[in-house]
């Protein structure tokens, strides 16, 4: 298909729900015309993390205001779209049929086409959205509830090199920033806490670097800052503020560690595909981590690697990579219809064994 096509993004798979507008005209880069995202942060403050029906409700009350939002932004009307891609999983799953639910009315209303998009394929697509990036490629995919790489060969063709067996790290973040009083959403709670710490202070474990492959665990690491910030406790009775940030500044170095050294075991084994192009991509909310962003640039540079990181506003859920990832199914003549259904879980490798174990919000994956 060389034709131009403009499509409607609709993104409600954990906490923030989302329309954007995207176009592609052939041999152009792609136009995001509109993005709208309404958080949903002050909804979840009181309870240290997301509570799915919360969650699935406020979806359902803000979709249609966020529609509304992103056709005005782009100066467009329903009859000017191609077509309508929504996240069909994986995620939570009340949230998830918010927004399935919202993409077949409008389908059905308008008669537009309707695709579905998994999440993860999303975020894995969204340097082809950014900076136009040329199969294959390696991604980092690593938020709040994913943790993988992936080598993405097409647009529904990726294969899973490892992933957490475990808590995400982006998960593990929050649990941390729960543990040490700080608000949520955790990661950059914790980073900024961070930046006033002695990283060398405490020696937390780096789980699983004993082992080949590129799996992580991240669950363990956790742990082990709660035992030290309970011993801190009874030795001091409470927690001060030097303790906080060098336990902050701790944990962090050991996730940029794990990350670090697994991204180097993935690079090697992409290479071996002789790319034209050899990229590492980071997308997630975790890549919006700076620390983070630094020592993976530093992995790509020891290795010869181009190293790609979407702009903040797209490391973390939006529907500009939603409609994006439905152009690209788009083009390849995929459709679906009313019997489209959301799902709580969606492999992006549907050939890799499934991951053992799971976070609260890893299982998603």
């Amino acid at each position: 298909m060389t034709d131009t096509i403009t499509l409607l993004g609709l993104e409600s798979s954990c906490d923030d729900t989302a329309a954007a507008v995207v176009r592609h005209m052939p041999g152009q880069a792609p136009q995001i015309l509109s993005s709208v995202v309404a958080g949903q942060t002050a909804l979840h403050a009181d309870f240290g993390g997301v509570v799915p029906e919360i969650a699935a409700r406020a979806h359902a009350e803000k979709l249609d205001i966020c529609v509304e939002e992103a056709l005005l932004q782009a100066n467009l009307q329903l009859r000017d779209l191609d077509g309508i891609a929504v996240t069909a999983g994986p995620g939570l799953i009340g949230g998830v049929v918010a927004g399935v639910m919202c993409a077949k009315g409008l389908a059905a209303g308008s008669g537009l086409p309707l695709i579905g998009v998994n999440h993860l394929a999303g975020h894995a697509l969204t340097p082809r959205l950014t900076d136009q990036t040329v199969f294959p490629y390696l991604m980092l995919l690593v938020s709040g509830g994913h943790c993988q790489f992936l080598i993405a060969k097409g647009p529904e063709d990726f294969q899973r090199l490892g992933g957490t067996i475990d808590d995400a790290p982006g998960e593990a973040f929050d649990k941390t920033a729960k543990l040490l009083a700080l608000p949520q959403p955790g990661g950059p709670s914790v980073e900024v806490e961070a930046r006033n710490g002695d990283p060398e202070r405490f020696r937390f474990p780096r789980p699983l670097l004993d082992r080949p492959g590129c799996d992580m665990s991240f669950s363990g690491l956790k742990t082990a800052l709660l035992r030290e910030r309970d011993r801190l406790v009874s030795e001091h009775g409470g927690l001060r503020r030097t303790d906080r940030a060098d336990l902050c500044a701790g944990f962090q170095a050991a996730v940029t560690d794990v990350l670090a050294e697994k991204s180097r075991r993935a690079l090697t084994e992409y290479l071996t595909l002789a790319p034209s192009s050899p990229t590492l991509a980071v997308a997630g909310g975790v890549a919006a981590n700076m620390t983070i962003r630094g020592a993976l640039e530093t992995v790509c540079d020891q290795a010869n690697v181009a190293f790609l990181a979407p702009p903040l506003a797209l490391c973390t859920d939006n529907a500009a990579m939603i409609a994006w990832a439905g152009i690209e199914r788009f083009r390849t003549g995929a459709r679906d219809d009313m019997t489209l259904q959301a799902r709580p879980r969606w492999p992006l490798d549907q050939h890799a064994p499934a991951m053992l174990g799971s976070g609260k919000k890893g299982a998603k994956a």
